[in-house]
């Protein structure tokens, strides 16, 4: 059947989705905008998102999805894998100068997820500082002690747990997730959000200024963080999440001398506007897998 562009099928308990374009695994898995995806031994992804368990892999051209149906790839998957975006489009628009030719052509396959905006919000608090792998673990430790079990091929795989299932826990029984002085932040920040104080569903209502600074109110959450929360769940992609690592990137390619946090943000507006979340990205993974940024201006 077609959908929305795409032919799709169904056998047994996985869709297929035929002539799948800009799309790789490792660039979308592992450009660091997400860490409840498992790379496996053949090289699909087993991961949890929207309380759902799936396997991905890519063949030729065919994204094959298992322990899903068709309903749920439209109303869920579709949109989470950004699927209705044209990302040659994307990348065509962001091809500025050489830098932006050798980023996009690295990372051609990168997707941005469209994941949900409270786990996105926990994970990179949990990131402040940190490393990948451990960001991984502490969110899956998370995911075992307070959420929901799911299975599947006989292995035990658990969603991420809900505001209020944090907002009920204490400091003290985090801890057990190895999150450190993060795990303050993570308790307070959910009670926060469990009595109303701030809205995570109204965020997206602002525009990106307000958005920022309402986030910004959660502690634990700084500027770097808040515009990580907008991109990855898809909320603004005006953002350009800029820590110390991607000023140094921004130094070395573009300003050829020291720049402050407002010059990048003000440059990144500029040179790629609506579209500056998806060029940090390309940018972000190419420098990182080619230690770009390694060295002082």
């Amino acid at each position: 059947m077609e959908y929305k562009g795409y032919k799709i099928g169904q056998e047994e308990n996985s869709v297929i989705v035929e002539k799948i374009r800009d799309f790789d695994l490792v660039h979308t898995f592992e450009c660091g905008q997400c860490f409840r995806w498992l790379r496996q031994e053949d090289g699909s992804y087993t991961g949890v998102a929207k309380n759902k368990v799936i396997n991905v892999s890519v063949v030729d051209d065919a994204l094959l999805i298992k322990n899903t149906n068709i309903e749920d790839f439209k109303n869920i998957w579709f949109d989470y894998f950004d699927l209705g975006r044209d990302y040659g489009q994307i990348k065509n628009a962001v091809m500025k100068d050489d830098n932006m030719k050798k980023a996009t052509a690295f990372g051609w396959g990168i997707r941005l997820l469209k994941q949900d905006i409270w786990e996105t919000l926990i994970s990179f608090i949990i990131s402040a500082n940190n490393r990948i792998p451990r960001i991984m673990k502490t969110v899956g430790v998370i995911a075992r002690e307070y959420g929901d079990e799911l299975t599947m091929d006989g292995e035990k795989i658990y969603t991420f747990p809900d505001v209020k299932k944090l907002s009920q826990s204490t400091v003290e029984e985090l801890g057990v997730c190895k999150g450190g002085f993060r795990c303050k932040y993570i308790i307070n920040s959910s009670n926060l959000i469990d009595s109303g104080q701030i809205n995570l569903q109204e965020v997206s209502q602002m525009d990106t200024d307000e958005a920022r600074e309402e986030l910004m109110k959660l502690p634990g959450v700084g500027p770097k963080v808040a515009d990580c929360v907008l991109l990855y769940s898809g909320t603004k992609y005006s953002v350009f999440p800029t820590d110390v690592w991607v000023r140094r990137v921004m130094e070395e390619l573009y300003f050829k001398k020291e720049a402050s946090f407002g010059e990048i943000q003000k440059f990144a507006g500029n040179y790629f506007g609506d579209l500056s979340g998806f060029a940090q990205q390309y940018l972000f993974y190419y420098a990182r897998e080619n230690k770009i940024g390694s060295r002082r201006i």
